[in-house]
């Protein structure tokens, strides 16, 4: 008798309740797409078949989670909801104050006002737009210290988050330590293709700011994800948890922000720890102006509760092994196809290397919206750009030129089937066969802010 192998795997839960999809024909969607302005931020989510915008917010929710919202405290002050999830993230995390916000942004609003000053240097392994935003206009510059290798879609490096010391260094003579207030350090690195930063590496990061009295700031949106990495390829980890690693590299920093929409499985609420009871005086402070009362933070109770169980859940090695083996077998599916992703794979999603797709598309005429728009159009899967579009304008009005240019298929938790990756696969690889056929964009209106949300473009 043939011996087994076990090379299969099942999602750790069974489906109770379902929504039902539909699609639109070949027609409806090359209308719907123009009257988008080809930007898939635009459509309206009943025009979508599968949705991979993004997995902020758009993950499904468990039954614990659900019955968690039935116990909302929404007393205005006090909610014991708050209190729940002031003890969750110190005993998960080990922050010992905790600002609860509306979501990702608002934290990093509030974290950029207190800690940063006109002409501030914030260093960080690659940008995320909103958190440089927030950055830039609290007077800050951010600057990009992650290796080199995290700009390179093709380098097999298993940590293309890791923080470049040298660049670090380099920072530190040309503008002193004074003014750099800390560190940025995103666990999984989005613009990167969801890319991990290795413990050794934030190891000996946190012995040079210790030297120099810099914080470090983690951006822990995805922390469990990283986690996972570091278990499976990082020497020394194997035998640990992912809630254990987890809590080292928060240990590692000084305080963090969290858009709790996507690790921490709910649709709404983050927060800002922090270690330092100077910093959250002022951030409590500072959230009543923009947020809402420092116990509730602009959530309702029952939001509050939600994450709070959420973020339980999501340091469950059945869980997070599961959510990210659905991204590693999507990625596989894309390679056996012949399509250009990064690599390796990274935890929330697939990266198309728009470059490499659609070579004769110079960037300003911005290749990978172009690709977003027609991978909507071919099957009504909904992507989103990650390149020169969302890479936005520095302050003399010159476009950023971005050495990646990508289109993000984020996978939302807990959501859709293995059965759906290979459709998502299929549809690509339908593209991809008539690449050579596709033509660039121009943009048509550009908003001030944050563009990629809300712009506009036609085919040349």
């Amino acid at each position: 008798m043939k011996a087994i192998i076990k090379k299969n795997w099942a999602e750790p839960y069974r489906i109770k309740s379902v929504e039902l999809l539909s699609m639109k024909t070949a027609a409806q969607r090359k209308k719907v797409i123009k009257e988008a302005g080809y930007n898939t931020f635009l459509l309206k989510s009943e025009d979508v078949y599968i949705d991979l915008l993004t997995d902020s917010g758009t993950s499904a929710m468990s039954d614990r989670q659900w019955a968690g919202m039935m116990l909302g405290d929404e007393a205005y002050a006090g909610s014991r909801n708050y209190y729940h999830l002031e003890e969750t993230v110190r005993s998960v995390y080990g922050y010992k104050y905790l600002v609860p916000t509306h979501q990702g942004r608002g934290a990093e609003n509030i974290l950029s006002k207190v800690l940063i000053k006109k002409g501030d240097i914030i260093p960080g392994n690659m940008y995320f737009t909103t958190t440089r935003l927030h950055q830039e206009l609290a007077g800050g510059k951010f600057v990009d210290i992650i290796i080199d290798e995290a700009h390179d879609p093709k380098s097999e490096f298993p940590f293309k988050g890791n923080v470049d010391l040298n660049k670090l260094d380099g920072l530190v003579k040309k503008y002193g330590a004074k003014k750099i207030p800390y560190v940025c350090i995103a666990t999984s690195v989005n613009m990167a293709g969801g890319q991990p930063i290795s413990m050794e590496n934030l190891k000996k990061l946190r012995a040079y700011t210790k030297k120099l009295g810099i914080r470090i700031i983690h951006d822990m949106t995805r922390v469990a994800e990283n986690a996972y990495f570091i278990q499976q390829k990082e020497k020394g980890y194997a035998d640990k948890s992912i809630q254990q690693i987890v809590k080292a590299i928060c240990d590692l920093t000084d305080g963090a922000t969290m858009s709790a929409k996507k690790d921490a499985l709910v649709n709404i609420g983050g927060f800002m720890a922090t270690n330092e009871w100077d910093v959250f005086e002022e951030a409590r402070n500072l959230v009543v102006v923009y947020e809402g009362l420092h116990t509730y933070g602009g959530l309702a109770g029952r939001d509050m509760e939600a994450m709070a169980i959420g973020i339980k859940e999501s340091v469950d090695d059945l869980h997070i092994h599961a959510r990210v083996g659905q991204v590693l077998y999507l990625g596989q599916l894309m390679s056996d196809y012949g399509i250009p992703i990064v690599k390796p794979v990274g935890g929330h999603g697939i990266f198309v290397d728009a470059r490499q797709f659609l070579p004769h598309i110079p960037q300003e005429q911005y290749p990978a919206q172009t690709l977003a728009a027609e991978i909507y159009t071919e099957s009504g899967v909904r992507t989103m750009e990650r390149g020169i579009v969302s890479a936005g304008r520095k302050a003399n009005g010159d476009n950023y030129m971005p050495k990646l240019e990508l289109v993000r298929f984020t996978i939302p938790r807990r959501v859709y089937t293995q059965a759906h990756m290979e459709v998502i696969a299929e549809s690509t690889a339908m593209v991809w066969e008539r690449r050579n056929k596709i033509k660039g964009m121009k943009m048509v209106y550009e908003p001030k802010y944050l563009r990629f949300f809300q712009a506009r473009f036609e085919p040349l």
